[in-house]
């Protein structure tokens, strides 16, 4: 049945379905240490009806689909367990429309967050959230993505209003209107949003989008310790200081990230922010960090206005992941994702302190400490296994101490297979049930993306 479908499927979609092995290993696997798994068979789509078609088929078949955007996922959520189809979304991007006097958009799926602001600018408008990577708007919603402007504008949970989605028999469905709010039925485009392909393949995006500040500034202040640090930026949040971002970068990854974007900065634990608003409102939440900063022991804070210079510090900022993996020569990124409540963020800042006291290999701390999520980043041999029992071992304690303090597993990099084995301790077993049944009903015959998120 599967040579038959695949006949099918070149001679309606011509070049753009492929067997090629060099294609089919680039759409096995994220940016991550995860092993690949190339699926049997790649397709770029132009349209929902495409792929609309091709899961109409494949449901027929009970061949599995996998959705693929821009390829920057970092826990494993596209590799092909099963085998079956990569369905390629990048050719879909286009922005579809633009409302100004209402602030919000229509894109396809492909569409990246860069393209999205580039054509905004001229509207006066921009999209604010930010993963630090070049993702597609897709898979940001089915990832449930945030980043750094997470502290003030939110996550994709917030921005998105509406999407087209196509279920796994190749029906097509608008989970949601473009209004603001309503109270009509059970939340569909919250369902989707998170799924990773799970439940169907997101093709159309309705966001969410803000106008470009008055005035933007950014300040570096750097600390004696990483305690002092977090400090500074815990009592920022909980004095309710509207900061667009907030990160932290500890001592080891600025000197990381001095060698590989050619700074200077100092080589100390750091907190990086920007302020939005206007000239008046960024000056006055300039003052109270610099007070605050200043208070917990913090040296060299200066706001500046300068765009140059701010784009310098925010591009290696969101260089950080290569700047620690690429310190050396052939290794992998791994990157934790826990998130606490605020209140709990030192407490979980110094776990990871201290597991990383006897890491054998590169790593470093940074995170959106504004709503109290951050990372550990390691640079790995995959071809070692005791080095990937040691970062394993460090994961689960980050993990372990977040959840016993009310966070979770994963903040913003979503489940995939790096994270399945932590749902049962963030969730009871009657709500697993639940997301499984959830998952029975919407994708009975299994086809979409198997193997991830409940295995």
């Amino acid at each position: 049945m599967t040579a038959a479908l695949f006949t099918a499927l070149a001679a309606e979609f011509g070049p753009r379905f492929s067997t090629s092995q060099a294609l089919r290993d680039q759409h096995g696997g994220g940016e991550a240490w995860h092993k690949a798994a190339p699926p049997d068979a790649v397709i770029h789509v132009h349209s929902t009806e495409e792929v609309a078609s091709i899961l109409r088929q494949c449901h027929a078949a009970g061949v599995p689909v996998i959705p693929f955007g821009a390829g920057t996922s970092l826990e494993g959520q596209l590799g092909a367990l099963k085998g079956g189809i990569s369905v390629d979304l990048t050719q879909m991007d286009r922005v579809l429309r633009v409302s100004a006097q209402d602030l919000d958009c229509t894109v396809q799926a492909g569409v990246t967050r860069e393209a999205l602001n580039t054509h905004l600018r001229d509207q006066g408008l921009f999209f604010p959230i930010d993963p630090g990577a070049n993702a597609t708007l897709g898979g940001m919603a089915a990832t449930r993505a945030s980043g750094t402007n997470a502290v003030r504008y939110g996550t994709m949970r917030e921005v998105v209003l509406s999407l087209k989605v196509v279920l796994p028999d190749g029906q097509i469905i608008t989970t949601a209107s473009r209004a603001r709010k309503s109270s009509a039925g059970y939340d569909l485009t919250r369902l989707f949003v998170g799924s990773e392909g799970t439940f169907g393949i997101i093709t159309e995006v309705t966001l969410r989008l803000f106008g470009i500040p008055q005035a933007i500034s950014a300040a570096v202040c750097h600390f004696d310790d990483i305690d002092a640090a977090v400090a500074a930026a815990t009592m920022v949040t909980q004095f309710g200081i509207p900061v667009a971002r907030m990160e932290l970068m500890d001592r080891g990854l600025i000197r990381m990230v001095n060698a590989a974007s050619g700074l200077s900065l100092p080589e100390a634990d750091t907190l990086a922010f920007e302020f939005h608003g206007s000239d008046a409102g960024v000056a006055e939440q300039a003052e109270q960090v610099a007070e605050i900063v200043a208070d917990c022991g913090g040296k060299g804070f200066e706001a500046a206005t300068d765009a140059d210079a701010r784009n310098r510090l925010w591009k290696a900022r969101h260089n950080a992941w290569y700047a620690v993996v690429g310190t050396r020569i052939g290794a992998k990124g791994w990157s934790s994702d826990v998130c606490v409540p605020v209140s709990e963020l030192a407490g979980a800042v110094r776990v990871a302190r201290d597991l990383l006291a006897d890491c054998p290999i590169p790593a470093a701390i940074l995170g959106h400490v504004g709503d109290g999520n951050f990372h550990v980043v390691f640079a790995l041999d995959v071809t070692d296994p005791a080095e990937i029992a040691a970062v394993k071992a460090i994961n689960a304690g980050l993990v372990a101490h977040a959840i016993a303090v009310g966070g979770t597993c994963t903040g913003e990099h979503g489940v995939g297979t790096g994270k399945i084995g932590y749902l049962a301790d963030e969730y009871d077993p009657a709500a697993l049930q639940l997301m499984a049944a959830l998952k029975h009903a919407v994708d009975p015959k299994g086809i979409m993306n198997p193997g991830k998120i409940l295995a």
